[in-house]
């Protein structure tokens, strides 16, 4: 990647439905190259999709909670056992593995504190091999960046 391209990147972390016709003119670039290089970066896996970001308290979205998760057992199957089957829910927003006390640490978000009780008593706690669950309930969000950032090095 050139600094043209961490440019595009910047632009489209931005506000991803801006033409190729506005970047090219924001870079300096004509159409077609400007065009060809998001569709490599796509093609390369750069730039993963593009998305809509919702507002969660518009849409009914009032509590997130990040659930800190130990399991019984470490073997490969346990772990990938686990991963797809918290992987399938839709209360789960994010999923990643740990080093540490725990093995996983899991982001849920949920209408209010009855629906996430719900969704730990009937989903969480049906998953086979879960040893301890601990939850964290966000009181507040200070920093939430979607966007990566990005610096030439040219």
């Amino acid at each position: 990647m050139d600094h043209i391209d961490i440019k595009i990147l910047n632009i489209l972390q931005k506000d991803c439905t801006v033409s190729y016709k506005d970047i090219a003119k924001k870079i300096g670039l004509t159409y077609s190259p400007t065009y060809e290089r998001i569709r490599i970066m796509e093609e390369e896996g750069i730039i993963k999709s593009r998305v809509t970001i919702l507002d969660p308290s518009k849409i009914g979205i009032k509590l997130f909670a990040y659930c800190n998760i130990t399991l019984k057992e470490q073997s490969k199957a346990a772990l990938l056992s686990f991963e797809k089957t918290i992987a399938k829910f839709p209360e789960v927003m994010e999923v990643i593995g740990l080093s540490g006390v725990y093995d996983y640490m899991v982001k849920i978000a949920a209408e209010d504190i009855e629906s996430y009780s719900k969704f730990l008593t009937n989903k969480l706690a049906d998953i086979p091999n879960i040893g301890q669950y601990h939850s964290n309930i966000v009181l507040g969000v200070i920093k939430d960046e979607t966007a990566y950032h990005l610096v030439s090095k040219d």
